[in-house]
Formats: structure tokens, C-alpha cells, sequence
């Protein structure tokens, strides 16, 4: 699949993805990307974060795959048994383990627990061995449970500008690869 094909959502997570991260420069550079625009970045409420998200993706014209961060992984599972239009893949970077009482902010616990039924279409998790919202072996298991090929970012910290992941040219080229095994 060539990325003019798909709509290309954009899942940030907590406090969205800033002018520097990975995901807002993809988007920048895809002109079939869109964000998924959440009304209230620094206070989730997961009921209203999946629903945004479910309406962004029934809206797509187009087959979606979805480019999700952190707190945006736990939105798109949830979402997943929503949704009406296809979904040609996910690819899902540093999930957090959001049922983990030592999570900060705590309410970001509210996204928890993640379903754990296998994903109906192609899926790729991108874990970090150091990321301090969640454990390497965490990833692991819900890239299992969720049918997920599970990639093995080394010390990556949370993969995000913070963590020095900003062009993160390394993700490009796993994305594009990704893309390109997928079906329109």
C-alpha cells in the first residue's frame, strides 16, 4: 500500500505530540495524514478520546492505518470494536502499561485494562527496552495477545522528542516497510 492511499490517522497521546516529535513531523510530510484531534489533551477521558477517535476513523474515505504514541495506543484499542470502516494496520509505538498503580499522572489509569482479542487486520508494536511508562516484557505481551509483530527498539526511552526520537528516521523506514505489506 503506497501512503496515498490510506488515511493516515495520527494517535498522539497525553499532552499530544509537539512540533519536535516523530508523529507531527510524519504528518507534516504525508499529505494523507490527519491527527486525531482530542478536546482536552492534558486531562483525558477515555470515553471521549475513543469516541473522537471512532468518528475520525467512520469518517475516513479511504482504508485507515493507524500511527499511534503512547496513551493514543490504549484510544485505538479501545476503539477497535467500534468501528465501521476498514482498517488496513496499526502501527503502535510505546504502549503504556496503563494498569500500573505507579503510572504518572494517575488518571491516566482510567485506559486500562487494554482488550486483549487479536487485532482483525496487520499490526506492529515498537517497544523500548528503558521507556519509564512501561516494561519491555508489557509490550511483549499485549503485542502477543493482540497479534502484533513486536519490534525491539533497543533503549529508546519513550520514543518521543524527549528521548532524542524527533526525525526518528529509523521508525520512517519501519513504517514505510510496514506500509508497504499492507493491502488497500
Amino acid at each position: 500500500m503506497k501512503a496515498s492511499e490510506a488515511d493516515i490517522l495520527i494517535v498522539p497521546g497525553y499532552t499530544n505530540s509537539g512540533p519536535d516529535h516523530w508523529q507531527t513531523r510524519w504528518q507534516n510530510k504525508l499529505a494523507s495524514a490527519r491527527r486525531v484531534e482530542q478536546a482536552e489533551w492534558a486531562k483525558p477521558v477515555r470515553e471521549d478520546w475513543v469516541k473522537r477517535m471512532i468518528d475520525d476513523i467512520n469518517a475516513a474515505t479511504k482504508p485507515v492505518v493507524i500511527v499511534a504514541h503512547s496513551l493514543g495506543v490504549a484510544t485505538a484499542i479501545h476503539a477497535m470494536p467500534h468501528v465501521e470502516k476498514k482498517i488496513a494496520g496499526a502501527f503502535l509505538v510505546a504502549p503504556p502499561e496503563v494498569t500500573n498503580p505507579k503510572i504518572r499522572p494517575k488518571h491516566l489509569m482510567t485506559f486500562g485494562p487494554y482488550p486483549r482479542e487479536p487485532l482483525p487486520f496487520p499490526s506492529l508494536v515498537v517497544a523500548s527496552r528503558n521507556d519509564p511508562f512501561g516494561t519491555y516484557e508489557h509490550a511483549g505481551d499485549v503485542a502477543n495477545a493482540w497479534g502484533s509483530m513486536l519490534i525491539d527498539a533497543g533503549e529508546s526511552g519513550h520514543i518521543n522528542s524527549e528521548s532524542g526520537h524527533g526525525p526518528w528516521p529509523e521508525g520512517t523506514m519501519v513504517f514505510a516497510q510496514f506500509l508497504n505489506r499492507l493491502q488497500p
